[in-house]
């Protein structure tokens, strides 16, 4: 058995196990458990009482954080020549398309998220056995497939993320970093609970968001009563 290091039996110690806490009270608790020397992301892990073998209950969507999640992502466009600079313009780290559809056919993925245009759908999916394991997979409704790649591109450097719920009926998702305000913290886990919760299906039965639980990289999980989220 691991043995547990002074650092972590002080933070558990700081978690009331059987607490509900509220979201501005675990916003400020999550800083104060860290036990990394690094700037750990902070994530929400959200169980819903949903059946994700049924389509209409695979919920999965986007959301724009209010304050990012302190990660600058790597963006890659697919697209054709004519709107190429738009997109270099906007903030994309690499624009084009053959040479990348190459280049990801012999293995390269080294970038957070690809956007793609309708048009081009078909090379890109000659390299969906690479990007759709990597969740790289460009897709209609992350907003990831569009003819406006510019506003798609500042939307993912300006704090879009995407979500979408596990075969266990369970959503994980980074929504800032330890370094960030308490306040920051909680407004970026309001907006993306409000919004999942937005999303509840009609054909869902009984309790929708069953448990919700707030924790940074390897420091213990904060239970969040979900009837604080704003």
């Amino acid at each position: 058995m691991a043995k547990i290091s002074k650092k972590r039996k002080a933070a558990n110690a700081k978690v009331e196990v059987d607490k509900l806490y509220s979201i501005s009270e675990a916003s400020a608790l999550v800083k104060e458990v860290n036990t990394t020397k690094f700037d750990a992301s902070v994530d929400v892990h959200i169980r819903l009482g949903v059946d994700p073998r049924k389509a209409d209950q695979a919920i999965r969507g986007t959301v724009v954080l209010p304050h990012g999640t302190g990660k600058s992502k790597s963006v890659l466009v697919l697209c054709t020549p004519d709107k190429e600079a738009e997109a270099l313009e906007a903030g994309a780290d690499y624009a084009g398309l053959d040479e990348y559809v190459d280049k990801i056919n012999k293995g390269w993925t080294d970038v957070d998220v690809v956007i793609a245009m309708p048009t081009v759908m078909a090379k890109v999916g000659r390299v969906g056995r690479i990007l759709g394991p990597r969740n790289l997979m460009p897709n209609p409704k992350s907003g990831t497939v569009t003819m406006d790649v510019s506003s798609a591109v500042k939307d993912v450097k300006g704090g879009k993320i995407s979500f979408r719920v596990d075969k266990f009926g369970i959503i994980h998702s980074t929504i800032g970093r330890v370094s960030f305000s308490a306040e920051k913290i909680s407004e970026n886990a309001n907006e993306l609970i409000s919004t999942i919760v937005k999303m509840k299906p009609s054909t869902a039965k009984g309790t929708y968001v069953k448990s919700l639980t707030m924790a940074s990289t390897m420091s213990p999980g904060i239970a969040v009563d979900v009837k604080s989220v704003n």
